[in-house]
């Protein structure tokens, strides 16, 4: 699975970054992550921390969520799983980890528009790294972070959007309806 190193002497783990704010986790996210692990060696999952935000989980319930759902498909698929915060530009991110992949996904052509936007930027500032578009699967195309925490807001029920855990976790505070 690894390539050549640069030099030509071994292997070089291809080390691919997948960024968001995963407020929360969502089934849409699982289905880009099975995708990513099929790209790379490693996989730094990578929750962006913005001070200006309120988000619906504290920043250590979202990573202890990842590690939990994502860690047992990442070790399914033998690829090196790591999540981990960070500030500022994702691309600086990635280069300061050695990451060579920066992972983004699309559910339809307004997302391919933005994040074309955004991979040109991107090329321009890190031309070492690329970015690699992986689409939805049909059943999870329509699944957003944004979406479920408004659906959650307003007492619906997520739990056919999240992994068990994040239902069980808005469950315990409340934040949930039960199902009927």
């Amino acid at each position: 699975m690894s390539a050549a190193g640069q030099d030509g002497t071994g292997p070089r783990l291809r080390i691919a970054v997948y960024p968001g704010s995963f407020d929360p986790i969502t089934n849409g996210h699982l289905d880009m992550l099975e995708a990513a692990f099929g790209v790379c060696d490693r996989l730094v999952v990578a929750v962006g921390v913005h001070p200006s935000k309120t988000p619906l989980l504290s920043t250590r319930e979202r990573l202890d969520l990842i590690e939990r759902v994502a860690a047992p498909l990442a070790a399914q698929a033998g690829v090196a799983l790591e999540v981990r915060t960070f500030e500022g530009l994702v691309i600086a991110f990635a280069r300061e980890i050695g990451a060579t992949l920066l992972i983004r996904g699309l559910r339809d052509g307004t997302d391919l528009d933005y994040e074309m936007q955004m991979a040109g930027m991107n090329r321009t500032l890190a031309p070492e790294i690329q970015t690699v578009f992986l689409p939805a699967s049909p059943e999870a195309r329509h699944v957003t972070a944004t979406l479920v925490r408004q659906v959650a807001s307003m007492g619906g029920d997520i739990r056919p959007f999240v992994p068990p855990a994040v239902a069980d976790l808005l469950a315990a505070r409340g934040a949930l309806a039960r199902p009927e």
